[in-house]
């Protein structure tokens, strides 16, 4: 899953649930759940997520709901697998070949409607 979210030093979990297009409850669950997710927090009890924490969160959410695994299934594998990262670069990289290639058969169909 390709996260779209702007270049910044921190995120609000709203702006992180979003993101990911899961409840802000999940994003609280997670970050009780996996210890690698330690969003900062303000007097208030704020929290905002770094790059980092987002990048956790999308392997997180890449073996949670793309893969299936169990909440404990993805805490043993995020320990022992240090290539899930560079799989979802990967998956993302693929993705956004597949969309261009898309949009290209799509011009080159209205190229030949048109003559």
């Amino acid at each position: 899953m390709k996260i779209n979210l702007p270049d910044k030093l921190y995120y609000s979990i709203g702006e992180v649930a979003k993101a990911f297009d899961v409840n802000t409850s999940l994003i609280r669950y997670w970050e009780q759940e996996f210890p690698i997710i330690k969003p900062k927090k303000n007097r208030k009890g704020n929290r905002y997520f770094t790059p980092e924490d987002i990048k956790n969160l999308q392997m997180i959410y890449h073996l949670v709901k793309e893969k299936g695994y169990t909440l404990d299934g993805a805490r043993v594998a995020l320990t022992t697998n240090s290539r899930i990262s560079e799989t979802i670069t990967i998956i993302d990289r693929l993705e956004f070949v597949k969309a261009e290639l898309l949009k290209l058969k799509e011009s080159l169909g209205d190229r030949d409607s048109e003559e």
